[in-house]
């Protein structure tokens, strides 16, 4: 069967191939739509800390034998910390400035990572291999897909849900969306602010780092791989809506597939593809597709 021109075979494994991209695309945005929405912070070192995660997996490997499992948990976790060293001494004194400030110190921080992880290893991409457990495909009959591939989406789709229940459905989340907007009032109710604060910031790029992890097996682990990554996914954010959460994860695996179908009947147009959605959204509704006008 043929859908312009093109048969349905290649139509369904472009689609799935999409859903890969789109999977990266969903979390990163999502911690950046985390981080903004709740902290009003640009966070351009998102990309550079997306390596440092892919970084961690792989020294991990190579000078602890930790493998991909210990890894997907310690490497977020490890990312966290330095979120929490750069929120408490850096972020925090920006808040109540204008976000350019915290865009220029984001950007200055990513050309800092990069340049010591391209100090010690060079540009040229270290390979990380697939975890025994998820080598291997599957056959569908209109394609072969790589259990690893398949394990990409359904990993992302999990994190990308129970982060969305988390935020928007439950007092915890209630708790941080009231944070921002008047701190003092749940200040009174006994909460911590700066350290729920401090916290959302920490998870916010352990997502980055968890995103890290899982593309370490099918990318090339690289000091510019996240600067790559970055310009893409804010353009994302910006076409779901800056800070919403559900607009993030569905316009990043949106645009994932909207890009795989385009290297398929213009692949001329893949790289740019995206950028011309912005635009148009941008003209027709600023505030993105699931954003709030203010």
């Amino acid at each position: 069967m043929m859908i312009f021109g093109v048969p349905l075979q290649a139509m369904l494994g472009q689609l799935l191939l999409g859903l890969v991209n789109g999977s990266f695309y969903a979390v990163l945005s999502l911690g950046l739509a985390v981080i903004f929405g709740l902290l009003n912070v640009i966070n351009f070192a998102h990309g550079a800390l997306y390596m440092v995660g892919a970084f961690l997996a792989w020294l991990g490997l190579q000078y602890l034998g930790l493998g991909y499992w210990w890894m997907l948990v310690l490497a977020p976790l490890a990312v966290a910390l330095l979120g929490i060293v750069i929120e408490r001494t850096m972020l925090r004194w920006l808040y109540k400035l204008d976000h350019v400030y915290s865009l220029l110190l984001t950007f200055g921080l990513t050309l800092l990572i990069e340049g010591l992880f391209r100090s010690f290893y060079g540009v040229s991409g270290q390979s990380y291999p697939v975890p025994d457990l998820l080598q291997g495909a599957t056959n569908l009959g209109f394609m072969i897909l790589p259990n690893y591939r398949a394990w990409i989406v359904l990993a992302s789709l999990a994190v990308c849900l129970a982060t969305w229940y988390v935020i928007e459905r439950t007092r915890l989340g209630a708790y941080l969306r009231a944070g921002t907007e008047n701190p003092r009032l749940v200040e009174a109710f006994g909460v911590n602010v700066p350290r729920m604060v401090t916290l959302t910031y920490a998870f916010g790029v352990a997502l980055a780092a968890f995103a890290g992890v899982l593309a370490a097996p099918v990318q090339q682990v690289s000091p510019l791989m996240g600067s790559n990554l970055i310009i893409v996914v804010f353009a994302v954010v910006v076409i779901g809506g800056m800070g919403s959460i559900m607009g993030s994860i569905l316009t990043g695996l949106g645009l994932g597939v909207i890009e795989g179908f385009t290297k398929v009947f213009y692949p001329e147009a893949s790289n740019t593809v995206v950028f011309v959605l912005m635009a148009l959204v941008l003209l027709a509704r600023p505030a993105g597709l699931f954003g709030k006008a203010t």
